[in-house]
């Protein structure tokens, strides 16, 4: 079964590693892209134990909301195609951390992106209001250079 629906979403650096205690999840991330083209990127990801391929279209201007389609494969599948994925994997550990009603996502990225943390949270709407804890920066939201198919062609080791 498939499943359609709209992202939104809002990102954040992260100013200390106090999220780390506060986490209740924490699981390795490795993803690569069969396209990195802005109006459909296609993403193959393995989170843990299960593998994913996802499409996500276009931000929106304010760069909040997208089209994301998402569909788990398995990990055999998702290994093979990484092997075909632009140049530019991103490994990264994913910590979930409850703030309130909503749940972070706090990727501490490595290899050549080492030294980036950066938070996602979901929301249902682009007003929706959310607590922001101590540990969380500056919005980067609508920055494409924090989008991770950037990342995996402009490394942050890099800027």
């Amino acid at each position: 079964m498939t499943q359609k629906m709209i992202e939104i979403e809002r990102k954040f650096l992260v100013l200390s590693n106090d999220f780390i205690n506060e986490s209740f999840s924490q699981k390795r991330i490795v993803q690569g892209y069969l396209s990195s083209n802005p109006e459909r990127t296609v993403r193959v990801r393995i989170k843990g134990d299960k593998g994913y391929l996802t499409i996500k279209g276009k931000s929106s201007a304010n760069g909040t909301t997208r089209l994301e389609w998402e569909r788990e494969i398995s990990v055999m599948d998702a290994e093979t195609l990484l092997t075909i994925c632009e140049s530019g994997i991103i490994d990264k550990v994913r910590y979930e951390v409850k703030v309130g009603h909503h749940v972070y996502e706090v990727d501490i990225f490595s290899g050549e992106n080492d030294g980036l943390v950066m938070a996602e949270i979901e929301l249902e709407s682009e007003t929706e209001t959310f607590e922001k804890p101590k540990w969380l920066g500056e919005e980067v939201t609508n920055d494409e250079r924090y989008y991770n198919a950037y990342l995996s062609k402009n490394p942050f080791t890099r800027w």
